[in-house]
């Protein structure tokens, strides 16, 4: 038996399953794609996560883009985080080229041009709808966490939001949580120390800076209403196929701390909305994360065992999370091992460091005997991978080098014209563009510090400003005039019976 024909029955062993599954590719051999060698995807098994990793421009996010393609003519809504902002062209038809007919007659698929349907989210004010989450429901313990504070610190966080909640002081954004720091810290001292406890001017001091750090960030702009619902990226249009939701964080690059922030807070609130699914036939959303490491770039031990305790259970949610990076090495060890699709594109091994990294990264892939794994994964084609997948029972796949399908939507970004459009149909977009500004904890403190001080001011007048006499009789101006006039007489009687007063006597003369 010839090794093309071993390999061949390897690969349909390993690639076949029972239920509904995607073709992504054919196997290769020797630099050749082998004929009949299909490699698809268990659309069962897409909620064990998986990883897209490669050298810059390799392929990862064409791939990207082709699952994602897949999974929505599947019904399977897709939430994509445009990092680099190219990949907004799914909204609009591919055009068939010669590159693209001939790596489609290799890998025996019909190519067709299709655009899919798409909805543009926005963390800033760039143009689609804009996603937005209050304070409060981040809650004291994932804010302690993206804070990055000490035991000590989000105990204080936790009777800040206790005090908040007992005294009726909605926390909506950053600015409500800052006013709220002031208060506790000088005019509402002495209140919450009765109830609640004794309060560390220090521990304040810290909260409020890594506060205002998070802000020099932008998180101003994410915190606040109409907070996002995360049904609203579960939907299916009226063709049936799942909506394409992409999140346009092109400006986040220099922000890892609020792509972090916005990334923790989300898969906390699909965890926590989405009911417990089991094994199901196909994810209920599958999301992928363009430039991973920005998640883990800032993320202290907290938040980073936070992301590891999330995606291990979030998968039994019907929920599958897919990182795509250029070394496979950004995404820490404990993630990397919760991931069960694999598709590496080539790396390049320029220094001695990055030789080591393939070493490492080839020993992450099951073993093999038709390939030299550390060898082949800088020898990859722009557009080829090493696959492995979990199957239905949960067991790695052979390793195999793949010749990826094309996407069959525009390879390109729109144009502005193309976004407006996009955003003036989408029937998300106005239902939270609307800027809503609710009375809350910095309003409400805001007016009750006011009232205190006009109290304060009208108390101080009254101090300053004698108190009115009654007018009795003796004020009457006639009573006043008639009293002088009798006691100048009394006077000038008394003083007349003493000699002192009257005119004045002549001198009698010495001479």
């Amino acid at each position: 038996m010839s090794d093309s024909t071993k390999f061949l029955e390897v690969v349909k062993t390993g690639y076949t399953f029972k239920g509904e599954s995607f073709k992504i590719g054919s196997a290769m051999l020797d630099g050749q794609v082998i004929p009949g060698a299909d490699v698809l995807i268990p659309f069962k098994t897409l909620n064990r996560h998986g990883l897209i990793a490669g050298a810059t421009g390799t392929g990862k996010t064409k791939t990207l883009q082709m699952l994602a393609e897949g999974l929505s003519d599947a019904s399977v809504p897709v939430l994509l985080m445009d990092i680099k902002g190219d990949l907004s062209g799914i909204a609009a038809a591919g055009t068939l080229n010669d590159k693209i007919t001939d790596r489609c007659q290799k890998i025996s698929i019909e190519f067709k041009p299709t655009a899919y349907p798409v909805d543009l989210l926005t963390l800033s004010n760039q143009k689609g709808a804009r996603l937005r989450a209050t304070v409060s429901e981040f809650g004291p313990v994932l804010l302690s966490k993206i804070l990055g504070l000490n035991d000590t610190q989000g105990g204080f966080v936790a009777m800040i939001f206790k005090y908040c909640d007992d005294h009726k002081l909605p926390l909506l954004d950053l600015k409500d949580f800052i006013k709220v720091l002031q208060f506790v810290s000088d005019e509402g001292k002495a209140d919450i120390e009765k109830d609640y406890g004794k309060i560390s001017t220090t521990s304040t001091g810290t909260i409020l800076r890594k506060v205002i750090e998070l802000q020099q960030q932008g998180a101003d702009v994410f915190f606040g209403e109409k907070s996002f619902e995360v049904e609203d990226l579960m939907r299916i249009n009226s063709e049936g196929k799942g909506m394409v939701s992409i999140v346009r964080v092109t400006d986040l690059q220099d922000r890892p701390k609020l792509f972090s922030t916005f990334m923790l807070q989300l898969l906390a609130e699909l965890y926590a909305t989405c009911p417990e699914e089991g094994d199901m036939d196909k994810p209920k959303l599958v999301m992928f994360i363009d430039e991973a490491h920005l998640i883990f770039q800032e993320a202290n031990d907290a938040l980073l065992q936070q992301i590891e305790t999330i995606i291990k259970l979030i998968r039994s949610k019907g929920i599958g999370i897919y990182f795509c990076t250029q070394n496979p090495m950004d995404v820490p060890a404990s993630v990397l091992a919760q991931l069960g699709l694999k598709v590496q594109h080539a790396l390049r091994a320029f220094t001695a460091a990055d030789r080591k990294v393939i070493k490492q990264t080839s020993e992450n892939y099951p073993e093999t005997d038709f390939y030299k794994t550390e060898d082949l994964i800088t020898q990859l084609g722009t557009g080829e991978a090493l696959v492995t997948i979990l199957n239905e029972k949960g067991i790695p796949t052979p390793l195999v080098h793949c010749m990826i399908r094309p996407p069959q939507s525009r390879m390109d970004i729109l144009t502005d014209a193309e976004i407006d459009n996009l955003v003036a149909k989408s029937k998300i977009a106005a239902k939270y563009n609307e800027v809503i500004d609710s009375k809350s904890a910095y309003e409400i403190l805001t007016e009750k510090l006011e009232d205190a001080a006009k109290r304060e001011a009208v108390t101080t007048e009254e101090k300053k400003t004698p108190a009115k006499k009654e007018k009795g009789f003796f004020d009457d101006p006639v009573v006043k005039s008639m009293t002088r006039t009798a006691g100048n007489s009394i006077v000038r009687t008394l003083l007349g019976v003493l000699g002192l007063g009257g005119r004045s006597r002549s001198r009698k003369s010495l001479f």
